[in-house]
């Protein structure tokens, strides 16, 4: 595979990027070797600079669920930039894309837009402090909220890939009001909460992780959120950046029927576009100015373009809950084809599969948390990552994120990714 031209570009951008990517991820220091420069994407296929095909695991980390370029968004896109990118000013749009989310999620009442996931997280935890009048927020390890301040201590995704658990520019005061907790281990929250009394604001939590693996939660542990949280006047978030309208219409809390007292959106609700949402109780979001006096603004929060394209992703995924079935079958059958052939090569893995998420681990353990999944042998991930990559797979480039499907693969697809599978194991065994 050649990739002279992506070589090129990255020597370039190192001269006026900070490491020449604008997230960290991308620099593929995880996994090594030079990252590739996308051109253009279809359905299922990434288009390098260098002309090489790929089929895509990642989906633009998740809000591709229905392929790239899928083509009524795009033709929404087109249409509406013809009357302006922002105006700084309510639209009728924003009414009606509030409207939508409202009649596809559970338990949310109010929704405010913002313009990403991080800004998102970052306002629920602001408005579960102004709301109880507390400071203190319990997050766990590994999980990923954004690069807000707060969410930095212990942190899973791109932080846990740089190995970077204490963030220079944190200060020891906000550190001090986040405690961490392993995930899934509902005892350490208990004692947290004890240790804590009538000081814990919030807890944050992914429902189902995707920022150490795909890591599903235990029996009884979510719940078990919900019930302290009720017992202690303690602000529940979902953050659902990932699983929002990717596990089914109305995300973690549909699927897992657990109610949420605030949840988080991120770039799914764009379709791809710069945008985020938080919404929830109408109780709490009624403290959000100009309601309250939990400040919160931003000038492109709901911008048109990302608008347009996130109602008309959402829409075309209320109208067709199909999809979400078939997208789950399409995960199961590349789980069982790749639980066949990790078996024939002999070498210890786990993999993790929830809806359309997926994770290998090279572990001989269960992978339930931020330890077991760091844990695992990330070295040979490195090389299955490559071998992969050199085969037109192209997979997150960390073993510390989640695999997205989108709808657009098809079982030939699947199968040349299986049989991809085998041929790299065998290289790198």
């Amino acid at each position: 595979m050649n990739i002279d031209k992506s070589k090129q570009l990255f020597e370039r951008a190192q001269l006026s990027i900070p490491g020449g990517v604008n997230s960290p991820v991308r620099a593929f220091k995880s996994v090594g070797g030079t990252p590739i420069f996308m051109h253009h994407a279809k359905g299922a296929y990434l288009y390098d600079v260098d002309g090489n095909k790929y089929i895509d695991y990642i989906a633009s980390w998740g809000p591709m669920i229905l392929g790239h370029a899928y083509e009524p968004v795009v033709k929404a896109i087109q249409e509406y930039a013809e009357f302006s990118t922002s105006f700084g000013a309510p639209t009728e749009l924003e009414i009606e894309m509030a409207e939508l989310i409202i009649s596809m999620v559970p338990n949310v009442d109010l929704i405010r837009m913002v313009s990403s996931g991080t800004e998102a997280c970052m306002s629920a935890l602001r408005l579960a402090r102004g709301y109880t009048g507390k400071n203190k927020f319990i997050k766990f390890e590994g999980h990923y909220h954004g690069h807000a301040d707060p969410f930095l201590v212990k942190a899973g995704s791109g932080v846990a890939t740089f190995n970077i658990q204490t963030v220079p520019g944190v200060t020891a005061g906000v550190a001090n009001d986040t405690l961490t907790a392993p995930y899934n281990n509902f005892q350490a929250v208990k004692d947290l909460v004890v240790q804590h009394k009538n000081e814990i604001a919030a807890i944050i939590v992914e429902p189902v992780a995707g920022n150490m693996g795909c890591i599903l939660p235990q029996p009884g542990f979510l719940e078990g959120l919900r019930k302290i949280c009720d017992e202690e006047n303690i602000v529940l978030i979902f953050d659902e950046v990932m699983t929002g309208f990717r596990l089914c219409a109305g995300g973690s809390q549909q699927k897992l029927n657990i109610k949420a007292d605030l949840v988080t959106y991120g770039k799914v609700i764009g379709g791809g576009m710069p945008v985020g949402a938080f919404g929830g109780k109408r109780k709490i979001m009624e403290h959000i100015a100009p309601l309250g006096n939990v400040y919160q603004a931003g000038t492109l929060s709901g911008n048109p373009i990302a608008m347009i394209a996130g109602y008309t992703m959402l829409k075309t995924l209320k109208n067709n809950p199909d999809i979400y079935k078939e997208l789950e079958e399409k995960t199961v059958y590349l789980k069982d084809g790749l639980n066949k052939v990790l078996l024939e090569s002999g070498i210890p893995f786990v993999i993790n599969q929830f809806g359309s998420m997926i994770s290998i681990h090279f572990s001989d353990h269960p992978v339930t948390d931020f330890t077991t999944a760091a844990s695992a042998n990330n070295e040979l991930f490195k090389k299955y990552f490559h071998a992969m990559l050199n085969r037109g797979i192209y997979l997150p480039p960390s073993a510390f994120e989640s695999w997205f499907l989108n709808n657009a693969l098809t079982k030939e697809d699947i199968d040349f990714t299986i049989k991809a599978t085998a041929e790299s194991l065998n290289e790198i065994k």
